[in-house]
């Protein structure tokens, strides 16, 4: 008898040999710019934390709050028994930061973006990507069944040259794209890219996750960074990175809004999000509109590490970033597992991303409003150390 499961094993010895091999390390303590990693103080520059929220006392105090009174779970999906009060004013809130008429909440960024696709489109239309796609758009492409065509990270001439082609084949097209490439930590060209689907009538759907709570004057995200408030698109986002909760939303026109609560089977029929992170979500989007320092404390930490990181003339490339993501490029996934693992030694989580995740392999640092000047000169002295070893 042959054993199903036996290629399983094969499997494995293939990521592993092609050094693409994962694997979770423990962190304890609570969530900040310093983590206990295996029981050693770490500096974290691993996190998507930006503002510092996740360990805020506001948050904890309102997550507290709402499991004392509401319990810890939602028992259900919203439309049998899952729905508070609670949901509806997180809601409101987030329409209200996104400058948009209604906004629905999903139990993950990930279920946000696979149920809204799954909804909007199917097998008699089109979805244009950016390669450097977030994992869960082109997933949902997938599962809509719609026809997927991916364009050049950032190419609208060749988006455009797309659309002239395809576009009269298909009864709908829906545009898709990161604002924040998380991997990298460029933006999309927002402005151009919405005239292109007004030319060409398609939807757009942004995935804001990374931009949430980070870029615009209010925190509401690249929309709002690139003066396109009001234009008429499709805003997902994420609770868990900026916000410090869980959970993810989609922004939008009344009538969108409306539409998925009704169609987006991730919505439909999953659980809803907990009180807790429910009410902590809440709790980061009054933070958000009351406290724009920690913003700009995150902008002063970004700025002056890119800079630092320039100046030191290090023999990595530092990709081309406008946002608080700041990533080394490497020839080799061996060599960011060895830079990694030298960082660790010295204290400073900072992950190796590697092939298939990105096209070539990197240090990715994420920074914080609460990483300190002293954060970051560790950072680029350690940098710097084993750059000349």
């Amino acid at each position: 008898m042959t054993n199903p499961y036996a290629w399983i094993e094969r499997s494995l010895s293939t990521i592993h040999r092609a050094n693409w091999y994962r694997s979770v390390r423990e962190i304890s303590g609570l969530a900040g710019a310093v983590v206990q990693l295996d029981g050693r103080s770490t500096l974290n520059f691993a996190s998507n934390d930006y503002l510092g929220l996740a360990g805020d006392d506001h948050l904890i105090v309102a997550a507290v709050a709402a499991t004392q009174e509401l319990g810890t779970g939602s028992t259900g999906s919203r439309l049998l028994s899952g729905h508070r009060a609670l949901h509806r004013q997180l809601e409101e809130a987030i329409a209200a930061l996104k400058q948009t008429e209604d906004a629905i909440v999903f139990s993950s960024g990930y279920l946000a973006n696979l149920g809204a696709i799954a909804a909007l489109v199917g097998p008699k239309d089109l979805i244009v990507g950016d390669r450097y796609n977030h994992s869960s758009l082109k997933k949902g492409a997938v599962l809509s069944g719609a026809t997927l065509i991916d364009y050049p990270h950032c190419d609208l001439a060749a988006l455009q040259k797309i659309l002239d082609r395809e576009r009269s084949q298909y009864r709908r097209c829906l545009l898709a794209t990161d604002s924040v490439f998380s991997m990298d930590g460029d933006l999309c060209p927002l402005p151009q890219l919405l005239d292109l689907a007004e030319a060409f009538d398609c939807m757009v759907l942004l995935d804001e996750a990374h931009a949430t709570g980070v870029l615009g004057a209010t925190g509401a995200g690249c929309v709002e960074h690139f003066h396109c408030t009001g234009r008429p698109l499709i805003q997902m986002g994420t609770l868990s990175k900026a916000l410090g909760s869980l959970g993810g939303y989609i922004a939008g026109s009344a009538p969108l809004i409306d539409f998925l609560r009704n169609r987006a089977p991730t919505w439909i029929y999953t659980t809803g999000l907990s009180p807790a992170d429910t009410a902590a979500a809440l709790a980061a989007l009054k933070i958000v509109r009351s406290a724009p320092q920690r913003r700009d404390r995150l902008w002063q930490n970004a700025r002056v590490l890119k800079q630092r990181l320039r100046d030191s003339r290090l023999p990595w490339s530092l990709l081309p970033s406008a946002s608080p993501i700041l990533c080394l490029g490497l020839e080799t996934a061996t060599e960011a597992l060895a830079l990694a693992a030298q960082l660790e030694t010295s204290g400073i989580l900072a992950p190796a991303i590697r092939p298939p995740t990105v096209p070539t392999s990197r240090i990715r640092f994420s920074v914080m409003a609460t990483h300190t000047p002293q954060h970051l000169e560790t950072l680029v002295h350690a940098l710097q150390r084993f750059a000349s070893a």
